[in-house]
């Protein structure tokens, strides 16, 4: 697949992502949804960094916080944090197991999560309970299949 061709994927999967992320689910089953956009944006800025990089990662923020209503630019700042960790190590990452791909995507939510909270604290916004960090978990034990899915959409090189 040629760059164009690629770009074109990234963001139809960025907007599928977009759209699971901001479906309404009952309150039981919000607090495992794991960050789908979040993972998308991981899996594309590690497995084709050159072309979904920080750019991605920043708009993919925007859209999130315009879509969720929360403060403009604290899913931008977080998600363009994360993404530059996944550019910044991608051949690190790539190099690895699934398994231990899983635990990188972990931290990265982790990191994700822990900026927004901190966001949340500094603007006064409640700062929630333990469910918070729960769908860091989810995100990652859902990485395997992230991945699978993904990998169909592009040829690695």
């Amino acid at each position: 697949m040629n760059t164009r061709e690629n770009l074109v994927m990234i963001l139809l999967t960025s907007v599928i992502g977009l759209v699971l992320n901001i479906l309404p689910l009952p309150t039981w089953l919000t607090a495992v949804r794991p960050a789908f956009l979040v993972l998308v944006v991981l899996y594309w800025s590690t497995m084709t960094p050159f072309v979904a990089g920080l750019a991605l990662g920043f708009i993919s923020g925007l859209a999130l916080d315009i879509f969720q209503g929360s403060l403009l630019g604290e899913h931008a700042l977080a998600l363009c944090f994360v993404t530059y960790l996944a550019v910044r190590f991608h051949l690190l990452m790539r190099a690895k197991p699934l398994f231990e791909q899983s635990l990188y995507v972990f931290a990265a939510l982790l990191i994700y999560e822990l900026l927004l909270w901190v966001v949340d604290g500094w603007t006064g916004r409640s700062l929630s309970s333990w469910l918070r960090w729960v769908h860091t978990a989810t995100g990652a034990l859902l990485w395997p299949v992230i991945a699978g899915v993904l990998g169909r959409f592009h040829a690695p090189r």
